[in-house]
C-alpha cells in the first residue's frame, strides 16, 4: 500500500462492522484461572488500543515493530535504555534540547556517557572508541536543518558494532524510512506531525531487530511511559491525515522559503539542504521532501519583538507539525537546556527563529509575515 493509504485502511475489520476501532479503556484483563494466560493483563504491559496504534506505527515506518509512548522524550528515552553501563552515545550538537538535556543530566546518573560533536558528518573511525554503542542522528537537525548521510552514519557505526538511532519527528515516514537505510531504531514526537492538531502528547519508536523489540517493551513495562488508549485512539485517527496535511504544510514552506531568501529584511534562511550542494544532494538521496520547518534570522537593526508581536497567524510557541503555524525562539525555547557555548557550537544564534508552518492558505502567511516584517523597524 502507498503510505496514504496505509495510513487510512492498515486496521479493518472492527466488531458489528464498525469503521473505526474500538477504545478500550480496561486497566486490568480476566484471566483464565488455570492457565493464567489472556492476551492481555494490564494496561501498563499492553492494551489492545495501543496495540492497534503500534501496529499502524509499524506500517507507516514499513517496521517488523511499532511502540507507542507518553511523549517524544518518553519514546527517546526507551531508545536510550536499550545501553548499559560504561556505554557511550555520539550525538550532535544541535541536537533537540530535551535530548541534550537527558543526554547531559540523567544518563551520566546511569553510568552512559555521552558526546557531542559538531558535525556528524566528519564523524571518522578514529572517534569510536571501545565504550561507542550508540550514534544518535537528527536529519534535518533542529533546529539548523543541516543533513546527515544516514548511510554513511549506519556503515560507519555498524563497523564498530555501535546502533543508529534517528529522531524522523521533522521528516515522518510519509518523507523518509530510516529503517530503510539500515537504521537500527527510529525515534519521533508523535506529538508533532503524526498528532498534528497541538493536542496531545505522545512519542513512536520502531525497529526491525528482534531483540531491541524486546528491549524496548521491557521499557515500556518497567518504566510505564505507556500512551494510554483515548490518546492511542486519537493518535490512530489523525495519522489517517498526516500524508495530506504534510504536502500541504510543506507546499507552504517551499513558497515561503522561497519568498524570504530574497527579502531584504531577512539576513539568512535555513532549511534542508541550504547549508551544501553537498547536503541538498544527501537529502535529495535519502528523503522525499523538505518538510515543513524553516529557521531564519531578521537583518540588522531590525526589531525581533516587534516582529513576533506583529504576527497574527504564527502562535510565537514551543513544538512544531501542527495545522497552525508555530514560531520560537530556539536559543531560549526549545534549546534552553544547552549553555551559550554549546549553542554557538551548535550553530544556533540567539536571533534563530524557527517556523513551523501550517495549513494556512499561503497568501495570508505571506502577507502576514510581510506586514510583521514591515513592523520590525
Amino acid at each position: 500500500m502507498h503510505i496514504q493509504t496505509a495510513a487510512v485502511h492498515t486496521l479493518r475489520d472492527f466488531e458489528h462492522g464498525a469503521v473505526v476501532p474500538p477504545v478500550h479503556l480496561a486497566s486490568t484483563f480476566e484471566l483464565d484461572p488455570a492457565t493464567e494466560d489472556g492476551a492481555y493483563a494490564y494496561q501498563r504491559g499492553a492494551n489492545p488500543t495501543r496495540a492497534q496504534l503500534e501496529q499502524v506505527l509499524a506500517a507507516l515506518d514499513g517496521a517488523r515493530h511499532g511502540f507507542a509512548f507518553a511523549s517524544g522524550m518518553a519514546a527517546t528515552a526507551a531508545s536510550l535504555s536499550t545501553l548499559e553501563v560504561g556505554d557511550e552515545v555520539i550525538l550532535p550538537a544541535s541536537v533537540y534540547g530535551g535530548t541534550y538535556r537527558l543526554v547531559d543530566l540523567v544518563l551520566p546518573g546511569r553510568g552512559i556517557t555521552g558526546r557531542f560533536v559538531a558535525d556528524l558528518a566528519e564523524l571518522t573511525d578514529e572517534d569510536f572508541t571501545p565504550a561507542t554503542r550508540a550514534v544518535f542522528v537528527e536529519t534535518p537537525a533542529n533546529p539548523t536543518l543541516r543533513i546527515t548521510d544516514l548511510r554513511r552514519i549506519v556503515e560507519l557505526a555498524h563497523r564498530h558494532d555501535a546502533l543508529v538511532i534517528v529522531d524522523n519527528t521533522f521528516m515522518t515516514p510519509v518523507l523518509q524510512k530510516p529503517l530503510a537505510l539500515g537504521v537500527d531504531i527510529v525515534v519521533q514526537s508523535a506529538t508533532k506531525y503524526l498528532a498534528g492538531h497541538s493536542d496531545l502528547l505522545a512519542g513512536a519508536v520502531t525497529t526491525d531487530d528482534d531483540g531491541l523489540a524486546d528491549a524496548l517493551r521491557l521499557a515500556q513495562k518497567a518504566q510505564g511511559g505507556v500512551l494510554g488508549p483515548q490518546d492511542s485512539f486519537r493518535l490512530i485517527q489523525s495519522i489517517k491525515t498526516l500524508p495530506l496535511r504534510l504536502e500541504r504544510q510543506q507546499a507552504n514552506a517551499e513558497a515561503i522559503v522561497e519568498h524570504l531568501r530574497g527579502h531584504e529584511r531577512i539576513a539568512r534562511v535555513w532549511y534542508p539542504g541550504s547549508h551544501s550542494e553537498e547536503e541538498a544532494r544527501l537529502h535529495d538521496a535519502q528523503a522525499t521532501g523538505r518538510g515543513a520547518v524553516l529557521s531564519f534570522e531578521l537583518a540588522d537593526g531590525l526589531d525581533r519583538v516587534a516582529f513576533l508581536r506583529a504576527l497574527r497567524y504564527p502562535a510565537y510557541a514551543v513544538s512544531l507539525g501542527g495545522v497552525e503555524s508555530l514560531i520560537c525562539r530556539p536559543a531560549t525555547m526549545t534549546h534552553e537546556a544547552m549553555t551559550p557555548e554549546g549553542q554557538a557550537a551548535a550553530g544556533i544564534s540567539t536571533e534563530m527563529l524557527r517556523l513551523s508552518v501550517g495549513i494556512e492558505d499561503l497568501a495570508d502567511l505571506l502577507e502576514d509575515l510581510d506586514q510583521a516584517l514591515a513592523a520590525a523597524g
